[in-house]
C-alpha cells in the first residue's frame, strides 16, 4: 500500500515490502479539488477533532527539569503491548490534529501510545532557563530509555513530526536506541533551507503564525526574568523571521554561536547515511515549510531508511477521501508501517486495550 518504487521493484503491497529501504512514491492521493499545498496543510485543523482520552504523567529529568507525557487511554493490560512514542512539531502538543489522529489510530489496534511534550509545551512552564530546539535529543533519549526500563519486553516505535522528526532522525543517527523502528514525518532536515522557505512567499504566513506563538511565550518568560537573554519585551517585534528569532533566542539559550551555527549542527539531513534503525521518512514535495527538491540537497539515506515522497500533502496534511468522507492518510500509513514491523519481528499484536497504563 505504500507506493511505487523510484529505484525499481514496482508497487509495494505487502508487509515484507514495507520493510524495504529505498526511495518510493507514496500512494497518497488528495481528494479532487483539495490537492493545494495550503489546503492540505490546513485541512486537519478544519476537520472534527478526533476524540482521545489521555492521562498526563510528569517525568522528572536528570537535569532537574521535567517533561509531560500524555498517554492514550485506555491502555493495554499486557506489559508486552507494542509502544508508540510521538514527538510533536514546533509549539505542538497533544491537542495537535496529527497527534490525536496518530494516537487514536494506534490505540484502536492495541498499542500503548504516548506523546512527549517538549519543555514548556505542556500545561506547565519548564523550570530551567532554556527551551527546546530541533537538535535537542537529550530529553527524547532519556524518555525512551525510561519507557524501555518500564516495559523491557515490548516492541517500541518512535515517531516525530516536523521539528520532532528532525530531532528523532538526529537521535537515531547518533545514538544506538532500542527501537523496533522510527518514523519521521515532514522533517526539516536542512534547517537553514527551511528557514529560508518559511521566509519566502509560500511559507511566510506560517512563519508569522509560529513566531507569534513563540514571541507570546517568550514575553511571559522575560517578564518573569526566567531567561538569561539581553532582550526586552519591546525587542520581540523585530524577531520577525526564524533567522532573527533563532539568532537572538535559540542560539544563545542552547550554546550555539549563531542561527547559522545552530542550523548546521542541529540539521539531521547530513546524518541520514548513518541510520541503522529501521526508519520510514514521509515527505511531501509541495510542503510549504521546505525547499523544493529537499532530498537532492542531502546525502543518500542508509539502507535501513525507507523514504516515501508524495507529490502532494502539504505540511503534515495528507487528508484523503474514503467513500465520501475525509480522513487521515497519514494515520493509515503510519499504522500500516507499525503493524508491518511487528509482523516482521514475529511479535503478535495483543488484544485490544481495556485498562489504563500501569505507571
Amino acid at each position: 500500500m505504500a507506493g511505487t518504487s523510484l529505484t525499481g521493484g514496482g508497487p509495494v503491497n505487502s508487509a515484507s515490502d514495507l520493510t524495504r529501504g529505498g526511495t518510493f512514491v507514496a500512494d497518497f492521493r488528495p481528494p479532487r479539488g483539495l490537492g493545494n499545498r495550503h489546503v492540505q496543510t490546513l485541512l486537519p485543523r478544519w476537520l472534527p477533532r478526533q476524540a482521545l482520552a489521555r492521562t498526563t504523567e510528569i517525568v522528572e529529568l536528570s537535569d532537574g527539569d521535567f517533561v509531560e507525557l500524555a498517554w492514550s487511554d485506555p491502555a493495554p493490560h499486557s506489559p508486552v503491548a507494542p509502544i508508540f512514542v510521538l514527538f510533536h512539531g514546533l509549539e505542538g502538543s497533544i491537542d495537535s490534529p496529527y497527534a490525536r489522529q496518530l494516537l487514536h489510530g494506534v490505540a484502536q489496534r492495541g498499542w500503548r501510545g504516548a506523546l512527549m511534550h517538549f519543555r514548556g509545551c505542556g500545561t506547565l512552564p519548564n523550570r530551567l532557563p532554556r527551551a527546546y530546539h530541533s537538535g535537542d535529543t537529550g530529553d527524547a533519549r532519556e524518555i525512551l530509555e525510561r519507557i524501555r526500563q518500564r516495559y523491557p519486553r515490548a516492541p517500541m516505535v518512535a515517531a516525530g513530526v516536523s521539528l520532532g522528526a528532525n530531532m528523532l532522525m538526529k537521535l537515531v543517527a547518533e545514538t544506538p536506541m532500542d527501537l523496533t523502528g522510527a518514523i519521521a514525518i515532514n522533517a526539516p532536515l536542512d534547517l537553514a533551507a527551511s528557514a529560508d522557505a518559511l521566509n519566502g512567499k509560500r511559507g511566510r504566513v506560517y512563519q508569522r503564525y509560529l513566531l507569534a506563538e513563540l514571541r507570546r511565550k517568550l514575553a511571559c518568560q522575560l517578564e518573569r526574568h526566567t531567561l538569561p537573554l539581553s532582550l526586552a519585551t519591546a525587542d520581540l517585534r523585530a524577531l520577525d523571521t526564524f533567522w532573527a528569532y533563532d539568532d537572538a533566542v535559540t542560539a544563545p539559550l542552547h550554546g550555539f554561536a549563531s542561527a547559522s551555527d545552530y542550523y548546521r549542527r542541529a540539521s539531521a539531513g547530513p546524518l541520514l547515511g548513518s541510520i541503522t534503525t529501521p526508519t520510514l521518512i514521509l515527505h511531501a514535495d509541495d510542503d510549504p515549510f521546505m525547499p523544493a527538491n529537499l532530498f537532492a540537497r542531502l546525502p543518500a539515506p542508509a539502507p535501513a531508511v525507507r523514504l516515501e515522497i508524495a507529490p502532494h500533502g502539504g505540511h503534515v496534511g495528507y487528508i484523503e477521501c474514503d467513500r465520501g468522507r475525509l480522513r487521515s492518510w497519514l494515520a493509515r500509513r503510519v499504522v500500516a508501517q507499525l503493524e508491518s514491523w511487528i509482523l516482521t519481528n514475529a511479535r503478535p499484536l495483543p488484544e485490544s486495550p481495556h485498562a489504563r497504563h500501569d505507571t
